[in-house]
């Protein structure tokens, strides 16, 4: 009998190298935009939260004055705005309407709360230029 001599693949062809990377290449292509889109809604959370903090604020001051005129930072309960923290530039409030602004973040985005007393009833608007970007929905 004749011995063949086989010889074993000993590494990859160029084609599955090449396969291999276009994989990875069509993947991190996907995820990269998906996760900096992601971390900066996480990041703007905190401004969410700040913001948030603010509206009890408010609309005790709504219901004690009827109105949402006159409440301001640093008046009638309102807290005076505590300026830069985390990823928090500002929180001010005028006559009524709360803008937190962002910092640390690709751009200064800025989250609005508008409150509307409806028969005694507070509800707020979300608006700022968070809402198109999609950080703060």
């Amino acid at each position: 009998m004749k011995m063949i001599n086989r010889t074993k693949q000993a590494g990859f062809t160029l084609i599955e190298l090449m396969i291999t990377i276009a994989i990875i290449g069509i993947l991190a292509a996907i995820a990269i935009p998906s996760y900096i889109s992601y971390t900066e809604r996480a990041q703007f959370s905190e401004v969410v939260t700040a913001a948030s903090s603010m509206k009890h604020a408010v609309a005790t001051c709504a219901h004690t004055l009827g109105t949402v005129t006159g409440c301001t930072n640093a008046s009638n309960g309102i807290p005076a705005d505590q300026g830069a923290a985390g990823n928090v530039a500002s929180i001010t409030v005028a006559d009524g309407v709360i803008t937190a602004t962002a910092q640390n973040l690709s751009q200064a985005y800025t989250y609005i709360l508008t409150p509307t007393i409806v028969n005694g009833v507070v509800t707020w608007n979300v608006g700022g230029t968070c809402v198109p970007a999609g950080v703060c929905s």
